[in-house]
This record gives structure tokens, C-alpha cells and sequence, in this order.
């Protein structure tokens, strides 16, 4: 593979119209429909082309299942889910728990039975 010095780098991307910025990303995280991947302290390249954005990611992916992905749970959802539903702090928040920290499914799951 031919190596390239960054003048002549920025020489082609001058003649290709690409503009380039190097990202100070901390993690990149790329939910698939069955897992997650997770990318620490990643290299990443956003380059404009065309008015169309796009990104280079560079560095070692781990896999995550999606219920390894912990979701932060906060207190003032647990309160106004337990506000609407009359319900107790504990169903409350094992509500938004089962729901991914989705409020609405949250208080559907906790209200369901009442209205049939």
C-alpha cells in the first residue's frame, strides 16, 4: 500500500474538494438490531464531500449484547410514572427498567390492566 505524507494528503484533498476534521470522540457506540458495538478512544475522521457528512471510524470494536446496555434510570422519571399511575417507587422504576428507560411503554405496562 502506498504511503502518502500528509502534504500530499491535503494536496488530494484539495483537488477532490474533501475537507477533513479529526473528531476528539471519546466512544463510538453503533446499535445493531441484535447487539452493540462499542468503540473506546476511536480515531475519527468526519470528511465533507459533495454536502454529503461522512465519518471514518478507526480502532477496536467489543460487542455488546442489548441487555448489557444498562440504562440510567432518573428519579424524577420514577416520580412522575409513579404520579401518573398512582403506583410505588419499586414498580415504578422496575417499569422503566423492563422498558429501557421508555416512559410511555412504562406507564402503559404499569396501566394496562386497569383499563380493561
Amino acid at each position: 500500500m502506498p504511503k502518502f505524507n500528509p502534504k500530499q494528503m491535503k494536496d488530494l484533498e484539495r483537488m477532490l474538494g474533501l475537507k477533513t476534521e479529526q473528531l476528539n470522540a471519546v466512544k463510538v457506540t453503533i446499535e445493531l438490531q441484535d447487539k452493540i458495538l462499542v468503540i473506546d478512544n476511536p480515531v475519527v475522521v468526519k470528511m465533507l464531500a459533495q454536502g454529503q457528512e461522512v465519518f471514518s471510524v478507526m480502532g477496536s470494536a467489543r460487542e455488546e449484547s442489548k441487555q448489557q446496555q444498562k440504562v440510567e434510570i432518573k428519579e424524577e422519571d420514577v416520580k412522575f410514572i409513579m404520579e401518573q399511575t398512582g403506583k410505588s417507587e419499586k414498580e415504578a422504576r422496575e417499569a422503566l427498567e423492563k422498558s429501557n428507560g421508555d416512559i410511555a411503554k412504562a406507564i402503559l405496562a404499569l396501566t394496562e390492566g386497569e383499563n380493561k
